[in-house]
């Protein structure tokens, strides 16, 4: 027996009493999505998320393969009526079994799927205004750029935003660099040099973040460059935007007292959709 919000149940009346990713954040993410019945980048989603597991020491079942990813998501989506335009969310843990050590590392996962308004990315024309987030930092190591189910920063950090009237949030990692913002990777134009911080610094190994990394080097006389991104830095941009696959490119117009212009997002956003437009 167990006791669910003041009742007293039979254990097996609630599954998360056996879930490893509810116990212990013990799973690996991806979030994907569909156009017209296909997976926007689906071999860059596929080799991320093996190498999530593979850090983790998961075990890869046989059959784990990307034909069998894309199959798993497609039925669930055709299944839904959700064709046309959507985003689905595979979710591998670790199956029950132990406490902190696990008894196996074998993986069951979790897929659902939801309808998204568009299919080709947009931006809208409003107001994004973001600060920094420093009530806790993101440490430089490769846990830090995978999706795992653990994001309790950028769930405090949202909740951080919405009480103070932001759009977004900046994160920092421990050497007091930005790296990240809470739904996306970051990248600042200065001059004609277009900078998002490396990987190691501890961002997230974005989808989007490599998409946008390979457009914006066929922009003539920009310098694409991965560096690291200090706070002061965003005082002296001239444009700031995020990226992740489910909203493309989003613009930073406001930092505190400064704004900054669009030109380079709107050409990269473009760009974007003459690609997916073109698959």
């Amino acid at each position: 027996m167990i006791n669910f919000n003041g009742t007293i149940v039979s254990e097996d009346a609630n599954i998360l009493t056996h879930n490893r990713a509810f116990l212990y954040g013990d799973g690996v993410f991806e979030t994907v999505k569909i156009i017209n019945n296909k997976i926007l980048f689906l071999e860059d989603h596929y080799f991320r998320l093996m190498s999530s597991m593979r850090v983790v020491r998961m075990e890869i079942p046989m059959n784990f393969t990307m034909e069998f990813l894309e199959e798993q998501i497609l039925i669930l989506v055709n299944k839904n009526g959700l064709t046309s335009s959507s985003r689905a969310r595979i979710t591998v843990y670790r199956n029950d079994g132990g406490y902190y050590l696990p008894q196996n590392n074998t993986i069951s996962f979790l897929i659902y799927a939801v309808a998204l308004e568009n299919r080709l990315y947009s931006i809208e024309k409003k107001e994004y205004e973001v600060d920094l987030y420093k009530d806790f930092y993101i440490t430089k190591q490769l846990l830090s750029s995978i999706k795992t189910t653990n994001k309790i920063i950028n769930i405090t950090g949202s909740i951080f935003a919405n009480e103070n009237g932001l759009d977004n949030c900046l994160l920092l990692n421990d050497s007091k660099n930005i790296i990240e913002a809470l739904q996306g990777n970051i990248f600042m134009l200065m001059g004609n040099k277009l900078i998002t911080p490396p990987v190691s610094e501890g961002c997230l190994n974005g989808i989007m973040r490599k998409q946008i990394l390979s457009l914006a080097k066929k922009i003539e006389n920009l310098d694409v460059v991965e560096e690291v991104i200090s706070p002061f830095d965003l005082q002296k941009a001239d444009e700031l935007f995020l990226t992740n696959v489910i909203k493309g490119i989003q613009p930073i117009t406001q930092y505190r007292k400064k704004t900054f212009t669009t030109k380079i997002s709107l050409q990269l956003l473009e760009k974007l959709n003459e690609m997916i437009s073109s698959t």
